[in-house]
């Protein structure tokens, strides 16, 4: 521990991304209170039984918190109407209620990590995105993530709190649900995957370079308001990534040729739209903007997958 930072409220704090950026954020000299769902035996946890417009907050912020990093929220639910209601009092209304509580308590910065989604779905035929374009959400949850944005930003103009806006792309790592827990569980089982005639360019992030970058902003002085697209230093193609998956399992890459236009009718027919993009169209980030802080991913590519397989369980 190099100092002593202050004391850092962080939000869903045992899932998959908080599980690794508590011990960085410790490392790096904060004091970590960890508001959970769920208490466990740790001493530094505090219980909010749900996230909403409604949330009490009040003895979250006790003791003179300095920064607040949120990362609760929901994903991975259907795109019904009752889902999509789901997001937006969550990831939107229980966003900006937090930050206004932290606010008012005197909190001077404030991480939200939202996702590289607010983009769109696909980079294909333009330039990597870059924090400056116009956002296209798809999607209820990609479109909750910008209505906190964009009333995160409005809550920056009008109180001292500085507000950092983080977008990753896929996030992947031990204990990652979605499509990387997907296809780790497919590369494990040896199960064959028609994915090499895709081509195209792709951005991940373990959650260790996603910790890392979390800890950086929190390290440095904050603008009022800001947004970073972060992603590994490789941006690959849906093959190449299964390969490396493969050499990190220690397996085999079982890959075969189907026609990208072919399988996308396959998975859309399916209902699997999403995955279709997500699998087939590129999605390739400008991390510059990032990068420029001084922040450089700590894991190459190769060694993330490594660490998100060491305790990989099958779904």
């Amino acid at each position: 521990m190099t100092s002593d930072r202050g004391i850092v409220l962080v939000t869903g704090a045992n899932g998959f991304v908080g599980r690794n950026l508590e011990p960085a954020l410790a490392d790096d000299g904060w004091t970590v209170r960890c508001a959970v769902r769920r208490l466990s035996s740790n001493n530094n946890e505090i219980l909010i039984d749900s996230i909403g417009a409604q949330t009490d907050w009040s003895t979250a912020m006790t003791g003179g918190i300095g920064a607040v990093v949120h990362l609760a929220g929901r994903a991975h639910q259907s795109n019904d109407k009752k889902a999509t209601d789901l997001y937006q009092a969550i990831n939107a209304d229980g966003t900006l209620h937090l930050a206004r509580s932290a606010a008012s308590s005197g909190v001077r910065q404030f991480v939200f990590v939202s996702t590289a989604l607010v983009h769109g779905r696909t980079s294909d035929g333009r330039a990597p995105f870059r924090e400056t374009d116009i956002l296209m959400p798809q999607g209820p949850y990609a479109i909750s993530k910008v209505s906190a944005e964009a009333g995160l930003k409005a809550i920056a103009q009008e109180t001292n709190m500085s507000i950092t806006v983080v977008r990753p792309p896929l996030v992947y790592g031990a204990g990652a649900r979605g499509n990387f827990a997907r296809l780790a569980t497919a590369v494990q089982m040896g199960i064959p995957l028609p994915f090499s005639a895709i081509h195209n360019q792709r951005a991940f992030i373990s959650v260790q370079n996603l910790s890392s970058f979390i800890a950086s902003v929190l390290s440095k002085p904050a603008g009022k308001f800001e947004s970073y697209l972060v992603a590994d230093s490789e941006q690959i193609s849906t093959p190449e990534f299964v390969r490396r998956l493969a050499a990190a399992a220690g397996k085999r890459p079982r890959l075969f040729p189907v026609s990208p236009s072919w399988l996308m009718t396959v998975l859309c027919w399916g209902g699997w739209r999403e995955a279709s993009s997500s699998l087939i169209g590129s999605f390739e980030l400008d991390v510059s903007k990032a990068l420029a802080t001084g922040w450089q991913p700590k894991l190459s590519l190769d060694i993330g997958l490594q660490h998100a397989l060491c305790h990989f369980e099958r779904l």
